[in-house]
């Protein structure tokens, strides 16, 4: 059953043991930029490993590596759960 286009989320949202994959990026910034260059695009699938006590920052585990987000670095990157 596909997934409907109202399950698109933002990082902020994720919660640790989630698998997403990204489905937009609206962000042109350094950071962004930097982020798509590391393998962020859109497709990716990645796991959330551990969310901060306080929703920040998020480690994600993406292409064979984990990075730790702030909310700030990923503004503009919309994702959905895969199953």
């Amino acid at each position: 059953m596909p997934l409907m286009r109202d399950s698109v989320m933002t990082f902020s949202e994720l919660k640790q043991g989630m698998r997403v994959r990204i489905v937009g990026i609206h962000n042109d910034s350094p950071e962004a930029r930097r982020l798509k260059e590391m393998g962020m695009t859109v497709g990716t699938t990645l796991n959330v490993v551990k969310v901060a006590p306080f929703g920040d920052p998020v480690e994600i585990d993406l292409r064979g590596y984990r990075l730790c987000l702030r909310k700030k670095e990923t503004l503009g990157f919309d994702v959905e759960p895969v199953e």
